[in-house]
């Protein structure tokens, strides 16, 4: 698998959404949140670099941007239908969209080529110009051909167009998705060359679209020449205008130095008749100068979560020069688990600040700009987190170290004790309280997928359930501050593989009955071959045959560690 990093991913999707802001109305985000995005890259979950990609991409984005979000596997496990419109495309969405996906669960399958088509049906994409943004980890799980999804869409769209942003798939994986943004006019961009991408994006940001060619003039016709009157005296020379006619600066406080390049961004809107904001003209970055026509403005400069907004009037023959004063200060978070442990790149850092509309959320090690006064600082590393409240005065730059008190622990199973470890992806791992309450029940903490399970945990007592299809172990484990554990459990179990040619269902019973003579049943298929993960012991296995001549059974024995195949005949 491809090696991606987060600013790599922010900068493919970055680019994504600089196409779509010069050439769509609408669009809808497409999130993958099945199951495989827990896989990790350089020990950071997927799915965490994906949540932080949207938040970075998000700041860049102008508010009137009308952008909505989709995902799909975020409820079910293991349903193709699991696919939900979770925010609407409206402008100003930015904060909602990172808030949902802050708080997305990723369980299930994936249905991309469903979630596609559904997004561009709430685009209404045969009656307007629409734009679908896929973010996916992998290829498409539930029998539908994206390939034939992108022609439909672009044959019944009146202007439609997908993107597909392919993160970590393999060149042969990236294959099977391309299809669907190439046959829709869109890209396929795999985040997979940190240089490519920054120029593309970089490109995309600076450069505008190209006008469409004017059309040739018509050939004059032909007239007949006349004398030519006498010529009419030269008007009088217009005053020369200035180069550049705006040069706004802005400041963290009132009397500070100005900021250069520091990433701030320049927003100038035209003015109603009312001295209301208009239209949004134009966005510029750093330290900029331009030249605007005579008239009425409104500028708005942003950094990080600090914004101003001011009228300016720009008059001929002279240059407006505007202070903004942004009345912020800098935050800089190191967090880290434990005393003495390194800045947690994983941690989430989230900050409610004055005045906005809804907390702020980083990753890492984090620098960040805020608006002056009262600051309430939440620092999370797995399942531990710690909340403080802080001020932070204009031109203020305050920084802190967080410390979590967390435990690191790696869990995986085994199909028995001195056998081969359960290295498949459908492995679950689900760490709950060890202590039970009146009903009976734990509450669970935290849970993953596949092995090497990695979890951060506040100090305490704990049980890992640990479950491969049919086969499941608790293990109760401990842990303090600091610590590192590895944490093995064995499942005794073994795999049984089944082949029943013909069959068009096929079901796993216990082979020992009940007391009413039935027997339980532990797993089921659609198709001529089924494997399961059981418990050592004896099974019986009945298949249905698909010409309808009747029901056929075999035995089998599964022994710990080992695998058994059986064919049913």
């Amino acid at each position: 698998m491809a090696q991606i990093s987060r600013g790599m991913l922010a900068a493919t999707l970055l680019f994504c959404m600089s196409a779509y802001a010069a050439a769509a109305d609408r669009a809808i985000i497409v999130l993958d949140a099945s199951g495989s995005m827990w896989g990790q890259i350089d020990g950071t979950p997927k799915l965490e670099i994906a949540r932080d990609t949207l938040r970075t991409v998000l700041q860049s984005v102008p508010a009137d941007m009308e952008l909505g979000l989709m995902a799909y596997g975020h409820r079910e496990k293991g349903s193709c239908e699991d696919i939900e419109l979770i925010v609407p495309p409206v402008a100003n969405s930015a904060g909602s969209i990172t808030a949902a996906a802050d708080t997305m669960k990723f369980l299930g399958k994936t249905p991309l080529s469903a979630a596609v088509k559904q997004a561009a049906e709430s685009l209404k994409y045969t009656e307007e110009k629409s734009t679908v943004i896929l973010i996916t980890d992998g290829i498409e799980t539930c029998e539908a051909d994206p390939c034939a999804l992108g022609k439909e869409l672009e044959e019944a769209g009146v202007d439609f167009t997908a993107h597909v942003l392919g993160f970590g798939l393999s060149a042969e994986e990236g294959r099977e998705v391309a299809c669907l943004a190439e046959n829709t006019g869109g890209k396929y961009l795999q985040a997979s060359d940190a240089a490519a991408l920054k120029d593309a994006l970089a490109e995309a940001v600076t450069t505008a679209p190209e006008p469409e060619p004017e059309p040739a003039p018509e050939p004059e016709p032909e007239v007949v020449a006349e004398p030519l009157p006498e010529p009419a005296p030269a008007p009088a020379p217009e005053p020369a205008k200035p180069a550049q006619n705006f040069a706004p600066s802005l400041v963290m406080v009132a009397g500070g130095a100005p900021l250069a390049d520091d990433g701030q961004a320049w927003e100038i809107y035209a003015v109603e008749a009312d001295g209301s904001k208009g239209e949004r003209l134009a966005t510029e970055y750093n330290a900029y100068k331009g030249t605007l026509e005579p008239g009425d403005y409104i500028v708005r400069a942003r950094l990080g979560e600090a914004a101003v907004e001011v009228p300016v009037k720009i008059e001929a023959g002279s240059t407006a020069s505007p202070v903004l004063v942004l009345d912020a200060g800098t935050l800089i978070v190191r967090p880290r688990p434990h005393e003495g442990g390194d800045v947690s790149e994983s941690a989430t850092v989230v900050v409610d600040y004055p005045g906005g509309s809804g907390p702020a959320t980083n990753y890492g090690e984090t620098k960040i700009v805020l608006p002056a006064g009262e600051q309430k600082l939440t620092v999370k590393i797995g399942q531990g987190a710690v909340t403080e409240t802080l001020q932070l005065a204009a031109g203020e730059t305050v920084e802190k170290d967080v410390v979590v008190g967390v435990g690191h622990v790696v869990l995986n199973a085994f199909y028995v004790e001195g056998g081969d470890r359960v290295d498949a992806s459908g492995l679950s791992v689900r760490i709950l309280k060890a202590r039970a309450k009146v009903d009976g029940t734990r509450d669970e903490v935290a849970y993953g997928y596949g092995p090497d399970g990695k979890f951060d945990l506040p100090p305490g007592d704990y049980v890992a359930v640990m479950r491969m299809d049919q086969a499941e172990v608790e293990r109760p484990f401990n842990i303090r501050a600091g610590e590192a554990k590895d944490i093995t459990a064995f499942l005794d179990a073994g795999v049984l593989a089944i082949s029943a040619p013909g069959a068009k269902h096929i079901e796993v019973f216990e082979a020992k009955k009940d007391i009413e003579g039935n027997r339980k049943s532990v797993g089921y298929a659609y198709d001529e071959k089924h494997q399961t993960t059981l418990p050592a012991g004896d099974y019986v296995v009945v298949a249905e045959m698909a010409d309808d001549s009747g029901k056929k059974e075999a035995t089998a024995t599964v022994a710990a560690g080992d695998r058994a195949e059986v064919t049913v005949e």
